[in-house]
C-alpha cells in the first residue's frame, strides 16, 4: 500500500468552514456517472444522503472484491456520504423520500429513462413542490430525441460519440481505459450544479440541470470534428503518437521507451539539436512545420526511433530535460502508485470503510483554505435510521419501516 506523507495532510491546514458545509443532496444513483458528481459535492463538505435499494444496494457495490472484499469501484465514488435504504416500491419508502427532498438543496439521479418521474420525482412534480430544488438528471442521451430511452454505458457511448473511432492503432480500434463518458458526465454535472448553487443565492430559485453522456464527449471531441468540417479528413488512429501534433508520443528507446511532445517550432529546433544531435534536420522541408510534420510522419517518426535505438530512456529522457522538451515516462498501475510526485506532495490519505482503513488519493480540487472532507465509505443502509430520526420518525415508526423491509 502507498505511504503517506502525514497521518492527515488534507486537514492540518483547514481553516475555514468547507465550501459546501450545510448543503443536502440526495442522490439516486448507481454505477459511476452520478456517483462521480456526487462525491465532488461530499468532498467539498455537502450532507449527500445515497439513496439505495434493499436489495443489494448500489451495483457498484458488487462490481469486484478488490479492497479487502470492498469493491474498489464503491470505495472510490462513494466515500463521505451516508447510505439510506428504501424500498421505492412502496408506498412508505417513497413518502420518506419524499420527506428528504423536502429538505434538500439538490437531488441527482441516474437511473433509466424515467423512472424517477414514475416515483413522482420529476422536474416539474418536485419543482412545483420545492422551487428552490436544483434538480440534476444524468443520462446517457437526454431527456428527449430519438435516443431518450436507451441504454447507455461507457464503453456503449464512447462508440456513439466516435472516441474509439480515434482511439487504438491503424488496424483496430481500443476502448479508452478508464470510463471517460460517467466522469466527464458527473464532472460537468458537479460543475453545473455549483454553478446553480452560485445563481441561487441571487435568484432564489432552483434549477433543472440536464446531463448527457453523448454530449459530453462529443464536446471533448471537437478537434476530430473541426478537422473533419474543415478539412473533409477523418483524425488517424495512430497508437500511442498524436493524430494531429508529430512528433508527440511514445516512442521506443533501448531498453523501453520515452513520452515527449512538441508542441512549436522553437521546441521542433531545440529537439533537433539538443536530443537528436541533427540540428540540420530542423531546416528539411519535409519537416518544416507541424503540418509538413503530420504529412511526413512515415519518415520521421521511424527516423527518430532509429536515433534512440542505442540509448536508454533514461538518456533520452535526460537529454530531453536539458534541451527543455516536455517529456514523461510511461508508467504501468504499479508505478503510478509509487510515483514520487504524488508521494512527495502528500496525494495519499486513508479512509474509514466497512472493511477497515483503505488508502485513498486526494482530489485534485486542493482548496487552500478548506481541503477535501475525505468522510469514510458507507456500508449499505449504515445510516438508514439515522435519517429517518432526522425527518421526524419516532422509534416506532423506525421499527415498523424495518419490519417491513
Amino acid at each position: 500500500m502507498p505511504e503517506r506523507a502525514t497521518d492527515e495532510p488534507h486537514a492540518a491546514s483547514r481553516t475555514s468552514p468547507l465550501p459546501l458545509a450545510g448543503v443536502r443532496v440526495i442522490a439516486l444513483e448507481q454505477a459511476v456517472a452520478a456517483p462521480t458528481c456526487t462525491r465532488q459535492l461530499a468532498d467539498l463538505g455537502a450532507d449527500v444522503i445515497k439513496v439505495e435499494p434493499p436489495d443489494g444496494g448500489d451495483f457498484a457495490r458488487n462490481y469486484d472484491g478488490d479492497m479487502g472484499g470492498l469493491s474498489g469501484h464503491f470505495a472510490w465514488l462513494n466515500r463521505g456520504k451516508r447510505s439510506v435504504v428504501l424500498d421505492l416500491k412502496a408506498t412508505e419508502g417513497r413518502e420518506a423520500l419524499a420527506r428528504l427532498l423536502g429538505g434538500a438543496d439538490v437531488f441527482v439521479h441516474n437511473l433509466g429513462p424515467g423512472a424517477v418521474e414514475r416515483l413522482g420525482c420529476g422536474y416539474e412534480a418536485l419543482s412545483a413542490r420545492e422551487p428552490g430544488l436544483i434538480w440534476c438528471g444524468i443520462s446517457g442521451y437526454g431527456p428527449d430525441g430519438p435516443y431518450r430511452d436507451k441504454k447507455a454505458y461507457d464503453l456503449l457511448l464512447q462508440g456513439e460519440a466516435g472516441v474509439l473511432s480515434v482511439t487504438g492503432s491503424a488496424d483496430a480500434m481500443a476502448r479508452v481505459g478508464v470510463s471517460v463518458a460517467d466522469v466527464g458526465a458527473g464532472l460537468y454535472a458537479s460543475g453545473a450544479i455549483l454553478a446553480a448553487l452560485f445563481g441561487r443565492t441571487r435568484t432564489g430559485r432552483g434549477e433543472r440541470i440536464d446531463i448527457a453522456m453523448l454530449e459530453c464527449l462529443t464536446e471533448w471531441l471537437t478537434p476530430a470534428i473541426y478537422h473533419w468540417l474543415g478539412q473533409q479528413q477523418v483524425v488517424a488512429r495512430v497508437g500511442m503518437r498524436h493524430g494531429q501534433i508529430v512528433p508527440y508520443g511514445v516512442y521506443a528507446c533501448a531498453d523501453g521507451a520515452v513520452n515527449f511532445a512538441i508542441q512549436n517550432e522553437g521546441q521542433w529546433r531545440r529537439f533537433c539539436a539538443g536530443v537528436l544531435g541533427e540540428p540540420g534536420l530542423a531546416d528539411d522541408p519535409r519537416f518544416g512545420t507541424n503540418p509538413d510534420r503530420l504529412r511526413h510522419r512515415a519518415i520521421l517518426e521511424p527516423l527518430i526511433e532509429q536515433r534512440f535505438s542505442a540509448r536508454s530512456a533514461a538518456e533520452v529522457i535526460a537529454a530531453c530535460d536539458a534541451a527543455d522538451i516536455p517529456n514523461g515516462r510511461v508508467n504501468d498501475v504499479p508505478g503510478v502508485v509509487a510515483h514520487p510526485q504524488l508521494a512527495a506532495r502528500g496525494r495519499w490519505a486513508t479512509v474509514d470503510s466497512p472493511v477497515g482503513p483503505i488508502p485513498a488519493l486526494l482530489p485534485p480540487l486542493n482548496l487552500l483554505s478548506a481541503p477535501s472532507a475525505m468522510g469514510a465509505i458507507p456500508g449499505l443502509g449504515e445510516h438508514t435510521c439515522a435519517v429517518l430520526r432526522e425527518l421526524g420518525y419516532d422509534e416506532v415508526a423506525i421499527a415498523r419501516l424495518v419490519d417491513l423491509g
